[in-house]
């Protein structure tokens, strides 16, 4: 697959993961974060199942395979359940706006982990995840300011998200998407399921929350975490995290037209830059390959 194909998937991931920001807005008004996210990794398990059952068979029989993508699978689950958990009980104290906020410091956390490991992050990918978060500023914060236990968390998860990224650049390389997505959402939905028991909620709260977390589980986990993981066999990570990024562009289109909110001209400028940067960090200059292996 060429880079860009892949970077194609990812824009749609992050369209998906935009979009799930208004079914988290409306069923965290009806269930707690542990009770959210079990439901949905584990619906996002189940809707995979059907797909991996022949490759399992498979390639079950390589040598090391199904121990490597097991593990893999486990590393991105606890990556998942951790940034996950984190980022739905900072925003209950911090808001959603300087939620979407210190989230996203993950497009700078993501190109400085590279340098880390080894790999080469060219200057143009710094200038546009600065200038993504420029953008992200003017589209989430909306004027707040100060720091709160909630906004802690907040960073603990932007750190979980981009070690997230970073595990799933390690591991997808060598398995099958889907396979791995599967154990992914099934080592999460285990590993919150304790909290949703301490929750404890009940059938008929479920019941009216049903549709946001389907299509977080089905939509946001089932497809679009797939969608990553396949897309970031070819996308280097610190262009994957600015394509993603536009998750909170996303959101925001989302907001105006299914919840009503309207988007001050501060906010628009935010989409703007964020769109220009994730277009910058995908021009290829010249004699530069356009496919990765």
């Amino acid at each position: 697959m060429k880079e860009r194909s892949a970077a194609a998937l990812l824009l749609l991931t992050s369209l998906i993961w935009g979009f799930s920001f208004v079914a988290q807005s409306v069923s965290s008004e009806l269930v707690g974060p542990f009770t959210f996210n079990s439901i949905r990794f584990l619906i996002g398990a189940a809707v995979l199942v059907p797909f991996c059952t022949r490759t399992l068979r498979k390639e079950s029989r390589r040598p090391g395979w199904l121990k490597k993508t097991v593990l893999g699978g486990m590393a991105c689950g606890l990556m998942l359940a951790l940034a996950s958990v984190a980022q739905q009980a900072g925003i209950a104290t911090s808001g959603a706006g300087k939620g979407g906020f210190i989230t996203s410091i993950y497009v700078v956390i993501v190109p400085f982990l590279s340098l880390i490991t080894g790999s080469k992050v060219e200057g143009k990918t710094w200038i546009a995840a600065i200038a993504a978060l420029a953008g992200m500023y003017l589209l989430c914060m909306g004027g707040e300011s100060g720091i709160s236990s909630g906004d802690l968390l907040l960073i603990v998860c932007a750190v979980f998200f981009s070690l997230h990224i970073m595990v799933i650049d390690h591991f997808s390389k060598d398995t099958d998407g889907i396979v791995l997505s599967m154990f992914q959402f099934l080592t999460a939905g285990i590993i919150t399921l304790p909290g949703m028991l301490i929750e404890g909620p009940s059938v008929s709260v479920l019941l009216s929350a049903w549709l946001p977390i389907v299509y977080a589980g089905a939509l946001s986990c089932g497809v679009a975490y797939t969608l990553q993981v396949v897309g970031q066999k070819y996308v280097r990570p610190s262009h994957a995290v600015l394509i993603l990024s536009l998750e909170s562009v996303w959101a925001a289109i989302g907001g105006a037209l299914m919840l009503g909110e309207r988007m001050s001209a501060r906010e628009l400028t935010g989409c703007v830059l964020v769109f220009l940067a994730v277009i910058a960090a995908q021009i290829e200059l010249p004699g530069k390959r356009t496919s990765q292996q």
